[in-house]
């Protein structure tokens, strides 16, 4: 009895290893997630480090972490949800929802190892950032601040003979009075814009110009007859600008640096293509997994945003037409790209007239 009592003792870890182990198997495509577990739904875990991960992504600031969590916390749940009934209906396995995930997966890993390669480059020296302040003085010191009056009509409305009875006004006042005797509907509006959000040539167009000539700006469905009503001095000091400046130097290292990086690795790896129509020329800039272009810091460098009405995608039609000659008096004309929305930032204005020749 001794020896049968021993060997079912010595048996029972073999017994439950066996379980343990067949367990394991049982439950390996379900394999808990890391972290504190927050919720359950249908079995499957959300936890504190996808919580986490959805705070950080919202940006939302410590003073607000607690209440957002509950709603950030609801969203996953919805999302688990919507994720479960997809793969009941087996959507996961559809070759674009597929395409897609592994396109989101590519983009996830380079952007991990550019992030990687650019950690540890070094921030601009103060007198990095100095130097960049006494190189563009039309920015900071000599920075000037431009009020412009605006009547904002449709693209359609704005015909030859709307024209021709602009070119003869000598206000937007005249215009408007004008274009109510016609029965053409228009807003009024104010914009402000200064020498660091536009592009150097276009600002010295309009403090060539005299107050209150017009000029207009077609974008999109719409169109502008716009004046400057008053250009102000309005200086930023070095000890204002000195952030976004570095800011703006740092974004360029990487830029450069994450360019270099590619062209590395192009270089030493083989490239074939077996579509030679869509091969890239000799001269042909890779797209790559640069850090984004950065507009002129001095854009957010203490300067209030711009105020409704001109959209920073009307900057690039007026960059593009006031380079050219018109008769004093004349109304100039510029058929500005596709509409940007006034709440654009800084940088898309500095894009929008990127293109002035």
């Amino acid at each position: 009895m001794n020896n049968i009592h021993q060997a079912r003792k010595a048996s029972l870890p073999a017994v439950i290893l066996l379980a343990a182990v067949l367990a394991g198997c049982g439950d390996r495509e379900k394999e808990s997630k890391p972290g504190q577990a927050l919720a359950s739904v249908n079995g499957e875990e959300i936890t504190v480090l996808q919580l986490n991960e959805e705070i950080q992504r919202a940006g939302v600031p410590a003073a607000r972490q607690q209440e957002a969590s509950k709603q950030l916390l609801q969203a996953l749940i919805d999302r688990q949800l919507l994720e479960g009934a997809a793969e009941q209906e087996k959507l996961d396995r559809d070759p674009k929802v597929v395409q897609a995930i592994e396109r989101a997966r590519s983009l996830i890993v380079a952007q991990a190892y550019m992030q990687k390669r650019l950690a540890n480059v070094a921030r601009p020296t103060p007198a990095e950032v100095e130097d960049y302040f006494k190189q563009h003085p039309e920015f900071f010191s000599n920075r000037k601040q431009f009020q412009m009056d605006q009547l904002v009509l449709a693209a359609k409305d704005l015909t030859l003979e709307a024209r021709t009875a602009a070119d003869a006004a000598r206000s937007l006042e005249e215009v408007a009075v004008w274009l109510d005797a016609h029965q053409v509907k228009y807003g009024r509006a104010q914009v402000t814009r200064s020498t660091s959000e536009l592009n150097p040539q276009l600002s010295k167009k309009l403090l060539g110009m005299p107050k209150n000539q017009l000029f207009s700006v077609r974008e999109g469905e719409r169109a502008m007859l716009l004046a400057v009503a008053d250009v102000r001095d309005a200086p930023v000091p070095l000890e204002v600008a000195a952030p976004q400046i570095e800011k703006y130097l740092m974004s360029n290292k990487n830029k450069e640096l994450a360019a270099a990086e590619v062209e590395r690795l192009r270089q030493h790896a083989k490239i074939e293509y077996l579509n030679k129509d869509l091969a890239a020329g000799p001269k042909a800039a890779p797209a790559s997994m640069t850090a984004p272009a950065a507009g002129a810091p001095s854009a957010a460098a203490g300067v209030a945003p711009a105020q409704e009405g001109l959209a920073p995608g009307a900057a690039g039609g007026m960059a593009e037409d006031m380079t050219k000659d018109h008769a004093p008096g004349a109304m100039a004309d510029a058929a500005a790209p596709d509409a940007v929305a006034p709440a654009a930032d800084h940088a898309a204005v500095d894009r929008g007239v990127a293109g002035l020749k």
